[in-house]
């Protein structure tokens, strides 16, 4: 207390008061001071901490008058309260994928389980974006030389990504199916230990684009597990046909999906994805081999003023869909058309209109009756993140995320992006 009363006094007492000050301290350690029974300096401090100032300094004017009146200066206690400082962000704090993943799961949103399971496929993206990086130092650009289930020419990398997806994933211990696009059928997963999650995923989307170094991406989605279609196989086992078809009807509508995202290899490497609560972006850093959050809570704008379609199949289309395309070229009363922005990548052209707004679109033709966008593989995910940013994925009928897969590989057409956008479209075709 001592102190505490000698550093109110030392600032603002001279040298004639100092000794009034000290010489009371003991008096005042034995009783309290009232504002009754004390002067002007108790109701100045008495005020002051009322009115929570803090940092009060006395005036020596009020000291010295206090001084000669006789009045003994008495501190009970000094308690300056002051609010709880914000909490200071040092630029070099950065929050990493695998650290956001864990505050999910303390949050309740996932469990452990499916925080492996995706940890397992942001492994899978960095050794994928390291092949793509040096596939022209690497001799990994052309064909392989072998076509995949949909009769399409499989890229090197296409072969190569897929099986790393396919390791990763069964090394996690925690997928119970796989279904990737280049396989024929889902596959059984022998390692799993628990969690048993379903997993579907495209391993290199837009791999016509290696070639040109244009920018590529994979795609997976995340389901519930299946206890009913769990199968314990060596590796010499041939699968029957009740097993098969137990496989092929784990395909579930998108509603049903847990997690999806995709992963875009571009000037940077970026991790999109969704755990049911709004879309996250991550950046992977070279520095550090570490994704890390640079895209927080994703919304797709309302409208936007890009559409994105292969309008080299124009001829193909319906006259309704024709009609649509045609008054996005008509500058209208604002005097501006839309911009027309087509990659050929899904996860290219889908990235930047989830950023920017707009609509991506891949319609059926006279040549794909239903289009060719796999919907377990490509359109349920790009769905379910467009959703969750506050935007629409539609076959131009119907949600996609309703649309329940009768076989593995099934095809539907897509329009995916700000919901303005996509309705606009589907009142087009409904005409």
């Amino acid at each position: 207390m001592a102190a505490s009363a000698a550093s109110l006094c030392n600032p603002v007492i001279n040298s004639a008061v100092a000794g009034s000050c000290t010489s009371n301290l003991s008096k005042s350690s034995r009783r309290v001071a009232t504002p009754s029974s004390a002067g002007p300096l108790f109701q100045t401090l008495s005020s002051s901490f009322q009115n929570g100032t803090s940092g009060l300094l006395l005036q020596p004017k009020q000291v010295s008058n206090a001084a000669s009146s006789g009045e003994a200066v008495s501190v009970r206690a000094a308690v300056s309260v002051q609010p709880p400082k914000a909490k200071r962000t040092s630029q070099y704090e950065l929050q990493t994928f695998t650290g956001w993943l864990l505050r999910k799961e303390q949050a309740g949103v996932i469990d452990s389980e499916l925080t492996i399971v995706l940890n397992s496929i942001a492994v899978a993206c960095k050794q994928i974006a390291a092949l793509v990086q040096r596939a022209g130092i690497s001799n990994l650009t052309g064909v392989q030389g072998a076509t995949n289930v949909q009769g399409e020419d499989q890229k090197k990398l296409d072969v190569i990504s897929n099986e790393v997806f396919s390791n990763c994933l069964r090394s996690s211990g925690r997928t119970g199916i796989i279904a990737s696009e280049e396989e024929d059928t889902p596959v059984a997963v022998e390692e799993s230990y628990s969690g048993n999650y379903v997993v579907v995923f495209d391993p290199l989307d837009g791999s016509s684009n290696i070639d040109a170094a244009v920018s590529t991406g994979s795609i997976f989605g995340i389901y519930r597990p299946t206890e009913e279609c769990l199968t314990n196989l060596d590796d010499d086992t041939q699968l029957g046909m009740v097993e098969q078809n137990c496989i092929v009807n784990v395909c579930q509508p998108g509603s049903n999906l847990l997690s999806a995202g995709y992963c875009m290899y571009s000037s940077s490497v970026i991790l999109v994805l969704s755990v049911g609560d709004g879309v996250y972006g991550f950046t992977l850093d070279p520095m550090y081999g570490e994704f890390i959050l640079t895209h927080d809570n994703v919304k797709i704008p309302k409208k936007g003023p890009i559409y994105s379609f292969n309008e080299g199949n124009y001829a193909l289309w319906d006259d309704k869909l024709k009609k649509y395309i045609d008054s996005l070229k008509d500058p209208g009363p604002t005097g501006k058309p839309y911009s027309a922005r087509y990659i050929g990548s899904l996860v290219g052209d889908f990235h930047r209109t989830m950023l920017y707004g707009g609509i991506y679109g891949y319609p059926a033709d006279k040549k794909s009756k239903n289009g060719k966008l796999r919907l377990l593989y490509e359109c349920a995910p790009m769905s379910y993140l467009a959703e969750q940013a506050g935007g629409k994925g539609s076959d131009g009928h119907r949600r996609v995320l309703d649309i329940q897969p009768e076989q593995v590989h099934q095809r539907v057409p897509l329009y995916v992006g700000s919901v303005e956008e996509v309705e606009k479209l589907e009142k087009y075709l409904a005409e």
